[in-house]
């Protein structure tokens, strides 16, 4: 006579999309079970059960049914809180039936203990709590209501027992499976999030390998050309454009020389405790060679002495992120960026500020994650920052300022 065997195969199953639909198809065929049963122990047992009560919570059973499948009709998969409306649902049908058919004496009184399994591998532990406890308080409820002309002999101290056996059956199904389902779903998350790393680094990877393979094709080019700028200056002595491409010969060959270096200590997976100052420095070098008319505000709040853990990676992943904030910045018509450096309980964090137009929604939910399409790239030096930030064990957090603009933070381990 319980509606309970209608929910729990959706219910253990929240992802489903027609997960509202099936507990409401399945409840009905409960209700038809219920009235089935109702009709063979008054007719073929011969037992005396009240028909109109019972057919009166069939009744409420029924209308609220057919106005969850009103309300969820065009709703997505079922929530925490209706979840827990339709269980305590069931929980209130089944106790008013055990009510007018036995009440605590009823062979399937047990099945009480049911909607506490359900919620155990459903609800959060609050939710799973109240549903316990309204489960133990039915059944004490069907307990206290017991007839007197039924504690005959021994039989109260019976259903005494059979009240602490109830309560302690609660506790270890609500306690146990509980913890099993928490557990299994912490490990599916654990997988998710493991498959999700390896996904990213698969795509790292191919990157590297697209990089190593122009880089190496580069090299050529370079060299051919440097041979040509050579002659020229040769024969050319006091040209100044010649001077020019000799200097920007030396930074493509200068880069190509720390690409080669960088990837060989990525192999060898080299981390080394660095000064936060002089990695600051090295950047600040860097913006002034490549971007003089840029404004750079450096605001460091940090000891002198802060070292983190950084490898070879590092100093292009940040520079890539400041590369990125220029170009925000240009695009809107600016010429400043804001630095911050500073210290936040155990991890350094360096804040980029650009002065550009800020992210779209969509571009904080992708950015980092995956390459994204872009008006001035594919996103891939986020991407690749973030990458190589996880290897450090830091963080990459993007979002706007309310002065517009972005924000980007990264956040690293300090160094002990």
């Amino acid at each position: 006579m319980s509606p309970f065997f209608k929910n729990k195969k959706n219910l253990t199953n929240p992802k489903a999309n027609n997960q509202i639909e099936l507990v409401l198809a399945l409840r009905s065929a409960a209700i038809v079970i219920q009235l089935l049963l109702i009709f063979f122990v008054n007719l073929a047992l011969a037992y005396e059960l009240p028909w109109m009560p019972l057919f009166s919570v069939i009744v409420l059973e029924l209308a609220f049914t057919f106005g969850s499948f009103i309300f969820y009709r065009n709703k997505s998969p079922i929530s925490q809180p209706a979840l827990l409306m339709q269980i305590c649902a069931d929980i209130l049908f089944l106790t008013f039936l055990l009510f007018f058919s036995g009440g605590a004496t009823n062979a399937f009184v047990s099945l009480l203990l049911i909607p506490i399994a359900i919620a155990a591998v459903t609800l959060t532990s609050t939710l799973l709590a109240l549903v316990a406890f309204l489960a133990i308080l039915s059944y004490s409820v069907l307990l206290w209501y017991l007839p007197m002309s039924v504690m005959h002999g021994n039989m109260q101290g019976h259903f005494i027992g059979m009240g602490i056996n109830f309560l302690f059956s609660a506790l270890v199904v609500a306690l146990v499976v509980g913890k099993m389902a928490r557990s299994i779903n912490q490990r599916e998350l654990a997988i998710a999030a493991y498959r999700e790393n390896l996904l990213k680094q698969e795509q790292v990877t191919s990157l590297g390998v697209a990089s190593a393979q122009v880089t190496h094709q580069l090299a050529t080019p370079i060299g051919t050309v440097q041979l040509l700028a050579d002659e020229l200056q040769e024969d050319f002595p006091d040209n100044d454009i010649i001077k020019d491409i000799q200097s920007q010969l030396t930074r493509c060959r200068d880069s190509l020389d720390a690409f080669r270096a960088m990837v060989f200590d990525i192999k060898e997976q080299t981390i080394v405790a660095t000064n936060v100052g002089d990695l600051l420095d090295d950047l600040l070098d860097n913006l002034r060679i490549n971007y003089p008319e840029i404004n750079v505000k450096l605001i460091a709040q940090q000891p002198t002495n802060t070292e983190v853990m950084a490898d070879a990676a590092l100093l292009p992943a940040i520079l890539n992120l400041i590369n990125n904030a220029i170009r925000a910045t240009k695009v809107n018509n600016s010429n400043k960026i804001t630095l911050i450096s500073q210290i936040d309980t155990e991890n350094w964090q360096f804040i980029i500020r650009d002065y550009g137009v800020g992210f779209t929604l969509e571009k904080l939910k992708k950015l980092g994650v995956k390459p994204v399409n872009s008006e001035h790239g594919l996103g891939m030096a986020v991407f690749l920052s973030h990458a190589s930030l996880e290897r450090l064990g830091g963080k990459l957090a993007l979002t706007n300022h309310h002065q517009g603009g972005a924000l980007v933070t990264l956040s690293l381990p300090v160094s002990k």
